[in-house]
């Protein structure tokens, strides 16, 4: 397994880490039950086979199933405790909501601290920023550190519009996930260049990136214009990725072993990166 220095974190993460929304969303890419106890046998194997090839980094939330994925990860996860880095996350909300929010999470995840807290943002308006950065949430943030609740803080985005920018550049956040993929470009132009992922990366931010399989838009296209074309993408959006040299780690969501696996074996080959600069060159 090929590891990288987490921005100004001073942690070594896996380049590919274990995204937990696919073992407590219903239903999320395809037909799926979380409260099966088959699934939860295949999620808490996945996991195993993730720990044993090296990955390091697990990510979730309560959003993810009302706690369902936490819970699930927390019971997998407590035997290993310190040989990993565990990030979850909550919505915007009034400091007293979100002390109870991390508290609640650190319960179903059977732990007393999390290496990685996040705010859980999609697209965050001019008055979520005020409330984040004036309205005592922030303030909030750097008392869990204090206490030792929480190693780093970090935020997550859908897209890279001003209040992503406004974050990164406080110098309060050590951790920034955003979307980023074949389609979803937004964050990162080789050519001008510019992007939320060349800010984050000029402020020291750790940057993990989800949706790299673009949340089967890509293949869902590709079956619309080539119906007949039966080809798996898979290596190569992970390695569109990975290929990114100011990508830390890609968050991956993975519901059994033989995913686990073969999307380790993508990671450790290599040979399937390639030059995003030079191959986004017009002349």
């Amino acid at each position: 397994m090929e590891y990288v220095p987490f921005g100004k974190t001073d942690v070594m993460v896996s380049r590919i880490g274990f995204g937990g929304a696919p073992a407590g969303l219903r239903n999320y890419l395809r037909e799926y039950n979380p409260d099966l106890p088959e699934n939860n046998n295949h999620i808490i194997a996945a996991i195993d086979a993730a720990l044993e090839a090296g990955i390091n980094y697990f990510d979730t939330a309560p959003g993810y199933g009302n706690g369902k994925s936490e819970e699930l990860l927390g019971y997998a996860l407590k035997g290993s405790r310190n040989a990993i880095f565990l990030a979850s996350k909550a919505k915007i909300c009034p400091p007293d909501d979100l002390r109870r929010s991390l508290e609640q999470s650190l319960q179903r995840l059977q732990t007393d601290r999390l290496d990685f807290f996040q705010l859980h943002g999609t697209s965050y308006k001019d008055q979520d920023v005020q409330q984040v950065l004036h309205g005592g949430i922030l303030e909030q943030l750097l008392q869990f550190k204090a206490e030792g609740l929480v190693r780093f803080i970090g935020f997550t985005s859908e897209d890279s519009n001003k209040a992503v920018y406004d974050f990164i550049q406080c110098g309060q956040f050590d951790i920034m996930q955003i979307c980023y993929n074949i389609l979803m470009q937004h964050p990162y132009d080789p050519n001008r260049p510019f992007g939320s992922i060349l800010e984050a990366e000029k402020a020291g931010l750790g940057i993990a990136v989800m949706r790299a399989f673009t949340s089967g838009v890509f293949q869902r296209w590709m079956a619309m214009v080539h119906p007949e074309n039966h080809f798996d993408y898979t290596e190569a959006l992970i390695q569109f990725a990975l290929s990114n040299p100011h990508v830390d780690v890609a968050l991956i969501g993975m519901r059994n072993a033989e995913e686990v696996r073969k999307n380790v074996a993508i990671c450790d080959n290599l040979s399937g990166r390639v030059d995003i600069e030079q191959m986004f060159t017009y002349y």
